[in-house]
């Protein structure tokens, strides 16, 4: 069953100005938000299987509209991350039933390759609840240029019988980066850590 989408908002971040330096290339991440139905709010399901297929589902979805508001080719994605927030009526399981069984792999695609793992964070809230999504490169988490986060909200969601879910994707690591580790030129993309 399809996902029940009561609104898409799609944004986009870019610092070019960092500690009064010049931020080049300028650092841009995108942020696609879906306001879902949660088809479990109010009640125990044991098999969450709708869930994990909502999640496939908003993986390609959201992972696309993160590449085209970034305006970039597939390839040139650089970190990613992902998020939900539960309205009241449902559960922090509902979250990692999106999130995690399914949504990785439509998501790589939007991105093309993505050897490491999605970060990811959950919570319950209602209205207005902001999340902080998780970065990370792509291909390689010890890249710690590319450990970061992206707020999301959405001022009227969720309901108690929603779930906003949230990914964002960068085409660069954080503005001015300096504490040394993997350097992204340096990447192997074998393991998905190196």
């Amino acid at each position: 069953m399809p996902a029940k989408i009561r609104k898409i908002i799609v944004q986009t971040d870019e610092v070019r100005v960092e500690m009064g330096r010049d931020v080049q290339p300028p650092v841009r991440k995108a942020l696609a938000m879906a306001v879902i139905e949660n088809p479990c709010a109010g009640r125990y399901v044991e098999n969450l299987d709708e869930l994990t297929a909502i999640g496939e589902e908003l993986g390609a979805l959201l992972g696309q509209r993160c590449v085209q508001a970034l305006g970039i080719e597939p390839g040139q994605a650089q970190s990613y991350g992902k998020a939900a927030i539960v309205g009241e009526a449902g559960e922090l399981e509902h979250a990692a039933a999106i999130l995690h069984p399914k949504l990785g792999a439509p998501l790589r695609a939007a991105v093309e390759k993505g050897a490491a793992l999605v970060p990811s964070s959950k919570k319950i809230g209602g209205l207005g609840t902001a999340i902080d999504v998780p970065l990370g490169h792509k291909d390689a988490a010890y890249v710690r240029s590319h450990f970061d986060a992206m707020e999301a909200r959405v001022a009227d969601a969720p309901r108690a019988n929603e779930i906003v879910v949230a990914i964002v994707v960068t085409d660069s690591g954080r503005p001015l980066p300096r504490v040394g580790g993997l350097q992204a030129s340096e990447i192997q993309g074998v393991d998905g850590l190196r």
